[in-house]
Order: C-alpha cells, then sequence, then structure tokens
C-alpha cells in the first residue's frame, strides 16, 4: 500500500496544495478573525466611517496571520507547477523513499519568504494606520499614495530585476537545473531562492492591495488570477507590459485629476 502511494506522489502533492489554499481562501472569506467577512467588506463603499481597530501586539499578530494567509491563497496555484516538477524530480531521483518529505522542505521555504513579506506589510499596514493614509476599511484615503502606488507598480512592470525574476518563476526546469541541492536542507533553500524569485517578481502587485483594499475579494482574486496568467500563459510578457501601462495611466490619471 505504501509503494502504491508513492507512485502517487503528485495526487498527495496536489491535494495538499488544494487543501492549503481552499483553507487559506476559506479564511480570507470569512474575515479572517477580525469580526467582519471580506464580502461585506467588499460591499461597503471605500469612504465608509468604520471604527479603528487599536493596534496591540495580538492585533498584529491576527493582522500578520491574514497577511500569510493570503498569500498563500494568491500564490501557491502559480507555485504549484514548480512543487509537482521537484516531486517528479525527487521520486526519478530514488534519493528518498518519501518524495513529499523533501518537497514540504521546499514549500516550507518558498512559504518562509511570503511569511516575511507579510511581516513587512503588517508592519507597513501599522504605519499607514496610524498616520491615517489608511482606513479602517483597509484603504488609502490619500489620493497621492494611491497613485503612487499605482505608479510605481506600473512601472516595475518594466524593471529589469521583474523581468528576471518572472524568467526563473515562468520556467520551473530552468530553475531546477541551475539550483538544485541535495537533501531535505537543500530542497528548503530552493524553497527560500524559488520564493525570493517570486517575490522580487510581484511584490509590489501586492502593495495594490493597499489600494484597491486589503480584504476586498475582487482586488485579491484580481491579482491572484493577474499572477497565474504572467506565470503561465505565452503572452504573459505582454501582459505584463500592458498591465503596466494601465497602471501607470490610472495613476496618471489621479494626480491629474
Amino acid at each position: 500500500m505504501f509503494e502504491a502511494v508513492l507512485r502517487r506522489d503528485r495526487v498527495v502533492v496536489v491535494a495538499a496544495l488544494v487543501f492549503v489554499i481552499a483553507l487559506s481562501w476559506i479564511w480570507i472569506v470569512t474575515g479572517a478573525g477580525t469580526g467582519t467577512g471580506a464580502i461585506e467588506m467588499t460591499r461597503m463603499p471605500r469612504d465608509m466611517m468604520m471604527t479603528p481597530a487599536t493596534w496591540t501586539p495580538a492585533y498584529a499578530v491576527l493582522m500578520f496571520v491574514m497577511w500569510w494567509a493570503m498569500m498563500l491563497a494568491m500564490m501557491l496555484p502559480s507555485a504549484a507547477p514548480m512543487l509537482l516538477i521537484f516531486a517528479r524530480i525527487t521520486r526519478q531521483r530514488g534519493v528518498v523513499t518519501r518524495p513529499w518529505t523533501p518537497t514540504t522542505c521546499f514549500a516550507a521555504g518558498y512559504l518562509a519568504v511570503w511569511g516575511g513579506f507579510s511581516t513587512v506589510a503588517t508592519a507597513l499596514q501599522w504605519a499607514l494606520e496610524g498616520t491615517g493614509l489608511l482606513s479602517a476599511m483597509m484603504v488609502t484615503t490619500a489620493t497621492w499614495l494611491g497613485a503612487v502606488i499605482l505608479v510605481g507598480a506600473g512601472l516595475w512592470q518594466f524593471a529589469p530585476l521583474k523581468r528576471i525574476c518572472l524568467r526563473y518563476c515562468r520556467s520551473p526546469m530552468g530553475f531546477l537545473t541551475t539550483h538544485w541541492r541535495p537533501g531535505d536542507g537543500g530542497a528548503f533553500r530552493m524553497g527560500l531562492e524559488h520564493g525570493a524569485y517570486c517575490l522580487g517578481c510581484c511584490w509590489f502587485l501586492m502593495a495594490l492591495l493597499f489600494f484597491g483594499g486589503v480584504m476586498n475579494l475582487w482586488w485579491i482574486g484580481g491579482l491572484a488570477a493577474y499572477i497565474l496568467a504572467e506565470k503561465l500563459f505565452p503572452t504573459g510578457d505582454w501582459l505584463s507590459y500592458a498591465v503596466g501601462i494601465g497602471l501607470i495611466a490610472w495613476g496618471a490619471f489621479l494626480l491629474v485629476s
């Protein structure tokens, strides 16, 4: 029976990914512990007055968990091809009897990178709310700040570093060929490196959540779908440029209007 499961390592990895992604989306939709569901937050007007949250260490941890769950929900679908190919290569090499063990280590390294990003995002949210630049609805209150985020995200779509990171994200085999390391420790380090490339590719896009609404399902789902398309579609480069132009134009319009 164990050998039968071993031969179906792809099924094990897919099942684990589906479970984690589904759990993350459920956590976000139900409000991520904030007491207000994401569907309700999405329906509320941007300028709706709400009582600002009191930032305490416990609330900061809650916001960190919210951001990290959001990153899992948004990024794991686009990372699935990498994890599946890594599991297959590990099994074919026959180094271990359980190919999902190094795959788990690879995934842990990948998620650790987005955990670090979530820490920074939580601190930034705390600072913006403290200065009044982010409302209790978790959206920017200053037009200039929203415009800066849009233009910055648009310009990043054309940055050379973005192109390098996107190339590795779009080529799992290319990454594994040049970055392969043996053992569980090597798998964890590879996960860190791949997560760093994904972070370099998408970090400014995640900043758009401050403009559109950190708990706005349209923005969360839209960004997740776009990131998946940018990495998987053959026309991903042109899509990236088109989105960049659109974001810059949107930000410029906000500034002049």
